[in-house]
């Protein structure tokens, strides 16, 4: 009896080995790239959460984290070649209008996206795509917002709330230097452009006209963009700013120096909120969110920055799955509660900004580390929310601007309207 016990015991071992192998090789491999730590880990909890919910469709979601340079060069080779691209990839907005050229070599989602399309903003799924095709799944809103360290301003008899425009903000600038001179209010940005993208719509203006989709026209040489460059450059030559270490916030060296606990205010996308949580720990318990600052009282507050739409190849084997996995991953409930819950960022479906057990939860570690419930501050400005668009020139615009234009006008110090109309002669020349 003892033996035949021992055998049944041996063979229902067996069994199960059997059966959680065969469970681990019915699941279907999809491979993923993204140039965000924080994007793989959302990735593969919805990975996990997606198993839970359908036991006939399991994944194995192999993610990598690539440099973003890297990431999207080998991703525009790989589609050129048609060899060695992912299944999934997240592809950022301005490296978008490059993988949209010619034909593009990814799925169209506009089938997959039908369950959500309602309900998610509009211009949102418009940059990420071509004509009526729809080719990348967006992340957030990336509505910019201001974070303020009221540990600095309070010391310097700063009310972060009373600071409503630029004049306000450089104002409460030279009231900080000279109470804390070695405290910068802000600073000007060398590698990007989320502060003067900030500036330009708030003037109702952009760096190119795409009146034509078809030909859009870089229109660098306005007096939108003086007006952005000649007020930054004035917080330079007040010593209430400096240029960001890095170029901008969102880089090793920017991080960094924000933590060193000398920067009064942080203009950038909500997004952000999340940088500070994992790689700014020592600033906890010390911002508040509100909006941004304007040139005059009455103009929209924010824009959309940033984004990552994420696309399917077609080299896919497995595009069906691929692509409901995805869409499911990023616009469903439970995944807009995942964005927000893991990432902390603005989901699309605005809807969600309202559901107070989800977006005012105690226990979220974002929630925990800012004075301030942002989403007190995303349904004050939601109907001032611009945005702008990402076009086939954007690339050549943006490039001139991080290797040329900002390096001048905030570095060198040279003339703002000399410098805007060589870069509109330069681009048009590379564009043209």
């Amino acid at each position: 009896m003892k033996k035949l016990l021992s055998l049944t015991l041996v063979l229902l071992m067996a069994l199960s080995l059997v059966s959680v192998a065969s469970a681990s090789s019915a699941a279907t491999k999809l491979t993923l790239w993204t140039f965000i730590d924080q994007h793989a880990t959302f990735y593969k909890t919805m990975a996990d959460e997606w198993n839970k919910a359908n036991p006939d469709k399991q994944i194995e979601l192999d993610a990598t984290v690539l440099g973003y340079d890297d990431m999207h060069n080998k991703l525009k080779v790989a589609l050129q070649s048609g060899v060695g691209a992912p299944d999934i990839c997240d592809v950022e907005l301005g490296q978008f209008p490059n993988v949209l050229l010619g034909q593009p070599q990814l799925v169209k989602l506009n089938d997959y996206l039908k369950p959500y399309i309602d309900t998610i903003v509009p211009s949102r799924l418009a940059i990420y795509s071509k004509g009526e095709d729809h080719y990348g799944v967006p992340t957030h809103v990336g509505a910019t917002v201001a974070f303020y360290n009221t540990e600095l301003l309070n010391a310097a008899g700063v009310d972060y709330k009373t600071i409503v425009t630029w004049d306000d903000w450089t104002a409460a600038g030279k009231k900080l230097k000279a109470a804390n001179p070695n405290a910068f209010m802000g600073y000007a940005e060398t590698t990007t452009q989320w502060i003067t993208s900030l500036m330009m719509t708030e003037q109702g203006a952009d760096f190119q006209d795409n009146s034509d989709p078809n030909a859009p026209k870089p229109t660098v040489d306005n007096p939108a963009l003086l007006k952005a460059i000649q007020t930054q450059q004035g917080w330079l030559n007040d010593g209430i700013a400096m240029v960001c270490p890095g170029g901008q916030p969102d880089t090793e060296e920017g991080k960094a120096w924000i933590g060193t606990d000398v920067c009064a205010s942080v203009i950038m996308p909500e997004w952000y909120m999340s940088r500070f949580v994992d790689e700014i720990p020592t600033m906890s318990g010390k911002y508040a969110i509100a909006p941004a600052p304007v040139f005059e009282k009455g103009q929209p507050r924010s824009i959309g920055l940033g984004g990552t739409g994420t696309v399917v190849t077609l080299t896919c084997p497995n595009v069906d799955l691929a692509a409901n996995f995805i869409t499911w991953a990023k616009l469903s409930p439970e995944g807009e509660s995942m964005i927000w819950n893991v990432l902390g960022f603005d989901p699309v479906n605005t809807a969600v900004w309202t559901d107070e057990k989800l977006t005012k939860n105690p226990d979220n570690k974002f929630n925990k580390y800012f004075l301030t419930n942002v989403f007190d501050t995303l349904n004050e400005i939601k109907d001032e929310i611009k945005f702008v668009a990402s076009t086939s020139i954007s690339p050549t615009i943006n490039t001139y601007f991080s290797s040329t234009l900002w390096n001048n006008v905030y570095v060198d110090k040279k003339d703002a309207q000399t410098e805007i109309t060589a870069a509109q002669e330069a681009i048009e020349s590379d564009i043209f």
